[in-house]
């Protein structure tokens, strides 16, 4: 196993704050003492390191969730002499894991966590969003995956899940992005307009759309692309007009929408076309 460390920074919303992505792969690095200002979550997806923390030892496996609180003194090294160690980290604002939870910060009695569908969930997310950082989806996701942490696996106590006239919160969002999808607001900025949490805001979107809210906009995004691809446009002008980030933020989307790239399809329509107007000339 080759030493390697990436570091990805996305962005939670537009002109949001900023959130850092690692993943690592190690064979003998043991890191020295040291703590962050943020939660370092963690899942393990190869080998073992040993983590001191708290005055005692923890041994991570794959598919394990490790949870460091702020602040506190943590070093990692290799569990084998042999095997390495492999893991994707983020590092969180305490608020993040707060948004759906009552009182003080989430505290995390034990910081080695077995729970294989959030494991998975985390590991996912993470690979995607290093990948493609978009801030929608970055404050989207994010934030839902850590109030589940924080509700399953902490001391705090979870706010109400029923989000009175969820219904009229989420078209309202809707329509919101709907106006401004080259350039969406905050989830934040809306959240507190609204007079909800983020995590409110997420919940009640979830419930009445089926779909979290940058899904929804991707969705809307490709409708939009249809149009103007049918009336001639080339993909890559297309994109940015309906507020993708490039060509292949597009295509990965188109595709999964539609089943086609956009190329594909601009071609299919103007084919047809071409057909139409040859079988109708007398």
């Amino acid at each position: 196993m080759a030493e390697q460390a990436l570091w990805t920074r996305a962005r939670l919303g537009r002109c949001g704050p900023p959130l850092d992505l690692l993943t690592a792969n190690f064979h003998q690095h043991t890191y020295a003492p040291h703590a962050h200002d943020e939660y370092t979550i963690g899942v393990c997806v190869g080998g073992s390191e040993v983590i001191d923390y708290r005055g005692g030892h923890i041994r991570t496996g794959p598919g394990t969730i490790v949870v460091l609180e702020p602040d506190e003194m943590h070093t990692g090294g290799p569990g084998t002499p042999t095997d390495g160690y492999a893991y994707r980290a983020l590092y969180a604002e305490p608020s993040l894991l707060a948004d759906g939870t009552l009182g003080t910060l989430p505290h995390f009695r034990e910081p080695l966590l077995e729970d294989p569908e959030l494991a998975r969930a985390l590991r996912v997310t993470h690979t995607e969003l290093s990948t493609c950082p978009d801030p929608l989806e970055v404050e989207s996701r994010l934030p839902w995956l850590l109030t589940a942490l924080s509700q399953r696996h902490s001391t705090a106590r979870q706010i109400p899940q029923h989000i009175p006239g969820a219904t009229t919160l989420a078209l309202t969002v809707r329509d919101r992005l709907a106006d401004e999808l080259t350039a969406p607001p905050s989830l934040s900025h809306l959240a507190a307009d609204l007079g909800l949490s983020r995590y409110q805001l997420l919940r009640a979107f979830r419930t009445t759309m089926g779909v979290p809210p940058y899904a929804w906009l991707a969705q809307y995004r490709v409708t939009r692309a249809r149009t103007l691809l049918e009336a001639g446009l080339r993909p890559a002008e297309v994109a940015g007009l309906v507020g993708f980030a490039d060509q292949a933020h597009l295509t990965r989307w188109f595709r999964r929408v539609l089943g086609v790239t956009p190329a594909a399809y601009r071609n299919s329509v103007q084919d047809t076309w071409a057909g139409d107007s040859r079988n109708s000339t007398p």
